[in-house]
């Protein structure tokens, strides 16, 4: 018999993320669009609340596994679960399975659970095989490395692909593209002055790009970015990944520039 072939039309179940929900839904939006122009059902589970990192973060173990039941059972009978953030889509794939080690019943659903689990990019080029989109922007723009995305799910050379089919924009590379913008989640709220001193020398490495705009998986790490520039009376727009790729920029820009 031939081999199984992937489903064409998977059913997803789309994790929004705190910060998408609450700060900027139109990435939500840009995420939905891109995968049902890839083939997939979409849907958003009511159920869903914080993926658990920051209270993982901070050494609580009890409400993370308390969350992540919560999250499991909200996005059980998906193909898969894609998230519009590397952060939380690390959250979800690589840390579930650990709460719940010593816990026969929960882990082998944590693991079942974080098998299906993808950042929102990654999964369109490496799961469902997406090599261009068809979008526009005229200008040019440099893209952040969030950490998370990069050193949990090897998400790097995915969004950059997929920006170079996208008519009308070039892409330019500021110097170290992968270094830590300064924000990690309560990081920035536990050491605020050493986050600051991170996140000035990423806004140097910005501005000397030349580029008008700075895109990067993350809503967070934009967030941070988009806030220093601001304060520094910079001219460079923010945006999230997905808007540019989904063509959807007749909003504000992150930070209003």
């Amino acid at each position: 018999m031939p081999d199984a072939q992937p489903n064409p039309h998977p059913k997803v179940g789309l994790f929004v993320t705190c910060l998408v929900d609450l700060f900027r839904p139109p990435v939500g939006f840009a995420a939905v669009k891109l995968l049902e122009d890839a083939g997939c059902v979409v849907e958003v589970p009511r159920a869903q609340t914080c993926c658990g990192q920051p209270a993982y973060n901070s050494g609580d173990r009890a409400d993370a596994r308390a969350i992540a039941e919560n999250t499991i059972e909200a996005f059980e009978g998906y193909d898969y679960v894609v998230a519009p953030s590397g952060s939380c889509a690390g959250m979800l794939k690589k840390h579930y399975p650990a709460l719940f080690a010593g816990n026969a019943q929960w882990q082998e659903r944590a693991e079942a659970f974080s098998k299906r689990v993808f950042e929102l990019v990654s999964f369109l080029t490496d799961v469902m095989g997406v090599r261009s989109v068809e979008a526009q922007f005229t200008g040019t723009a440099t893209y952040h490395d969030s950490c998370s995305g990069l050193r949990e799910l090897n998400i790097k050379a995915q969004p950059r692909a997929l920006l170079s089919s996208v008519k009308g924009l070039q892409l330019t590379e500021m110097q170290d593209p992968d270094v830590c913008c300064g924000f990690g989640g309560t990081f920035c709220i536990k050491y605020p002055e050493i986050s600051n001193a991170i996140v000035q020398k990423k806004t140097e490495t910005i501005e000397a790009s030349g580029a008008g705009l700075l895109l990067a998986g993350d809503l967070g790490c934009l967030m941070n970015m988009a806030g220093k520039l601001k304060r520094q009376g910079s001219k460079v727009a923010v945006r999230h990944v997905a808007e540019v790729l989904a063509g959807l920029t007749d909003t504000p820009p992150i930070g209003g520039r």
